[in-house]
């Protein structure tokens, strides 16, 4: 399987971020507001509701090994997923935020 590289500018710059193993760099897609209903409101998060989150893949590893073997990576780049509220590292590359998460983390892919 071939590897899925990004490249992530800043400023002019690029920076190459390739996760390792099992893990998947993402750019989270969330509303600084919080979710709003159908009719326009906002929802704000409040501490006793705990919701997955939802990124954009933007890099993915290899996979991960076991009994020698490569498993490779469900998601691929441009993926959008909802992954697990506490399951991930944050990055910080220039002005943009990232999180790389392990794949296990993953709850699904959003088509």
């Amino acid at each position: 399987m071939k590897k899925q590289n990004s490249n992530v500018s800043e400023k002019g710059n690029v920076s190459k971020i390739i996760p390792l193993g099992d893990r998947v760099l993402l750019k989270v897609s969330e509303d600084k507001n919080g979710p709003k209903t159908a009719s326009g409101i906002y929802i704000p998060d409040t501490v006793d509701k705990e919701k997955p989150e939802q990124g954009k893949v933007i890099a993915a590893g290899e996979g991960k090994y076991v009994d020698g073997k490569l498993i490779p990576i469900n998601v691929k780049i441009g993926d959008t997923v909802i992954f697990s509220k506490y399951g991930y590292d944050e990055i910080k590359v220039g002005e943009e935020e990232f999180l790389i998460i392990k794949e296990d983390n993953i709850l699904a892919i959003i088509k």
